[in-house]
């Protein structure tokens, strides 16, 4: 089942069952957070309230998509308890990618870099057997739920940053219950959008280069995620023609982590476990138009989709001023 989170031409949240161009409405919750809440309080599984819940009243995606009315498919009124995070160095890639990169990887460790050292690790450690632990992924904070953007929302890059580039993720929506536990409510197509440049002038900016805005929805796949997720990502003009466009792949299939292993390393720690938060997690990539040499322009569209997701995740370059900051003492 895929949820879309929209309003209404008056301006009300909406939830909605995606068929085909349909959002059939479901009553009674106007959030995916309230729609989740009472899962969890129900104990039954989301796409199964949500199924239970749909109406007789329908809108049309396509017209809130042209009109602006598309949300994020899980956010928080309060922004501060959504937290946006990620891993990295977890997806094999092609099967060209995966050759290249085992034989990076296949030589003396001492050898390899530090970013190729832990890809190593995780090819031979990050799939452990169920309920156990397997090897640390790479893992970053990119902010909280004020830098998630909805599809047809712009991407705003800050002036001092030197690149903006794109990176089509799967990501993963989790709410904290009462209980303390993580749910996961599903999965959604995601651009998890980056500073390549000054990633690339020394891996230790990765922080740096994380802190940025994000493309997410616009539709939660409630349930599991398929073992293959194959998927397109594509960089329009400002006359909306396509300049670059690559097939990434994602799913277990072509990870070196099992998701319930980057789940386990980013919830064993307590703060992330307060009740009634959100997360918004990226699993990672193996594709993107920086290493292709291309450096997108202000004006131009990001475009991320795969069928599994539904429609594609869409986003316009911007860039924001930013003035220097002077701290005040008291």
């Amino acid at each position: 089942m895929l949820l879309v989170q929209f309003t209404t031409t008056s301006g009300q949240r909406r939830v909605g069952a995606l068929d085909g161009d349909t959002l059939r409405i479901i009553e009674g919750y106007s959030s995916t957070l309230q729609l989740a809440r009472a899962a969890i309080a129900k104990r039954v599984k989301l796409a199964e309230l949500a199924g239970a819940s749909i109406g007789d009243a329908t809108a049309a995606f396509g017209a809130a998509a042209s009109e602006g009315r598309i949300l994020p498919p899980l956010d928080h009124p309060d922004p501060a308890h959504c937290y946006v995070t990620g891993t990295g160095l977890t997806h094999l890639g092609s099967a060209d990618t995966r050759d290249a990169m085992h034989k990076k990887i296949g030589g003396d460790v001492a050898a390899l870099s530090d970013s190729m050292k832990m890809f190593r690790m995780g090819v031979e450690g990050g799939k452990p057997q169920a309920g156990e632990a397997g090897v640390q992924p790479e893992w970053f904070y990119k902010g909280d739920g004020s830098i998630v953007r909805a599809s047809g929302q712009a991407l705003d890059m800050p002036d001092f940053a030197l690149d903006g580039g794109e990176e089509p993720e799967i990501a993963g929506l989790y709410l904290i219950g009462d209980d303390g536990q993580p749910y996961r409510l599903g999965f959604a197509i995601g651009n998890e959008f980056s500073d390549h440049i000054t990633e690339r002038q020394n891996y230790l900016y990765l922080a740096h280069s994380k802190l940025r805005s994000c493309g997410v929805g616009p539709a939660l796949l409630a349930g599991e995620l398929p073992e293959h997720v194959a998927g397109m990502s594509r960089i329009r003009d400002a006359n909306g023609e396509v300049r670059w466009e690559k097939a990434f792949v994602s799913g277990e299939q072509n990870m070196s982590h099992t998701i319930a292993n980057l789940e386990y390393h980013h919830f064993k720690y307590g703060l992330f476990k307060r009740p009634g938060d959100v997360h918004i997690h990226f699993f990672g990539t193996a594709t993107l138009s920086f290493a292709d040499g291309v450096q997108v322009k202000a004006g131009e569209t990001f475009e991320v989709q795969a069928e599994a997701f539904g429609p594609a995740l869409s986003n316009r370059l911007a860039i924001t001023e930013t003035r220097y900051v002077k701290v005040n003492a008291l």
